[in-house]
């Protein structure tokens, strides 16, 4: 008998397994699903986002179409999907900065409650970086050089970054040079190339630091890097902000939950998949995926929004 009710519990088991499964997966594009990506052509961002573009293709067979639209950190391709379909039909690629310091900063009346946050796909790796033959080890290396005299190019590739490089330097008494330049690869090319003593790089630096070439003299995140944890904080000199990030899916607002919760399943099975394409190349270059999601991303980049008109109230002082 209690074989019996153990039989028949775990075939109750599987029927509510399947049922489950196939309710979390009703919804369907009713044809080719526009994928709009805010980041330059051959780029990692827009590498990452096809992989993945091609990882729920062959998963779930939708057919999905890449699209470039750049320019302004993500905000011609923020406006030009706010009043897109709310069918998820169309959906686009952005770093969480786009809806936060950026939307903030454009002050154009839109909020990132009129875009609908699906998923993260990884965090930024953003360090402080610099040659090794600089022969600086941490940032507080570069204090003692610029109160020594030496003028300090500082590389940067947002309005953002530019404000927590100026916040950095007032935090510890000395004034940088900051030169903000078009993308993190601008700003990698500035530092090797001498044009910049150092600057942030949000990943980039990878394979530069794994040979010795490069150095992260500080985490920018609120968190150590990855790939070298014993690397100081920002706030260890002093600053307040930091420059969390993340690669993000985003649908214009007002997108029906359950066409979400069905993206969110789609992007998160993609990246984290092993043996995937996105999977390898978000781990190779990234430290691997960190999927946030759905309301609890929401409440994040509205937060991020929120805390953007404190930075620059605090940068313009």
């Amino acid at each position: 008998m209690k074989s019996m009710i153990r039989s028949m519990s775990m075939v109750l088991i599987a029927l509510f397994a399947i049922s489950a499964s196939a309710s979390a997966h009703n919804w369907a594009p009713n044809g080719p699903v526009k994928l709009l990506i805010g980041f330059a052509a051959g780029g990692g961002a827009d590498t990452q986002a096809r992989l993945i573009a091609q990882d729920i293709e062959e998963a779930v067979g939708w057919e999905i179409i890449p699209e470039q639209i750049t320019g302004k950190g993500g905000l011609n391709l923020a406006m030009a999907l706010k009043d897109e379909p709310q069918d998820g039909t169309v959906i686009g690629m952005v770093a969480t900065e786009t809806l936060g310091y950026n939307l903030r900063a454009a002050d154009v009346g839109v909020g990132p409650n009129d875009f609908t946050a699906i998923a993260t796909t990884a965090g930024f790796q953003m360090g402080i970086v610099a040659k090794s033959d600089m022969g600086w080890k941490d940032f507080g290396d570069v204090v003692d050089a610029a109160k020594s005299g030496r003028a300090i190019r500082f590389g940067t590739m947002s309005p953002r970054l530019s404000d927590l490089a100026y916040l950095l330097g007032k935090a510890q008494g000395i004034e940088l040079n900051i030169v903000e330049v078009k993308g993190g690869k601008a700003v990698m090319n500035g530092v090797n190339g001498g044009d910049m003593d150092l600057g942030f790089m949000a990943g980039i630096q990878a394979k530069g630091v794994a040979a010795g070439d490069l150095v992260n003299l500080a985490s920018a995140l609120s968190v150590p890097l990855k790939q070298t944890p014993n690397a100081p904080l920002m706030k260890d000199y002093g600053l307040e902000f930091n420059s969390d990030g993340y690669f993000v899916f985003i649908g214009p607002g007002g997108m029906d939950k359950e066409v979400r919760d069905t993206w969110i399943a789609a992007i998160s099975n993609a990246v984290k998949k092993e043996g995937s394409r996105s999977n390898g190349m978000i781990s190779k270059a990234f430290g691997g995926p960190t999927v946030i999601s759905g309301d609890t991303l929401q409440a994040q980049i509205v937060k991020e929004f929120e805390d953007a008109g404190r930075l620059m109230a605090v940068a313009s002082q």
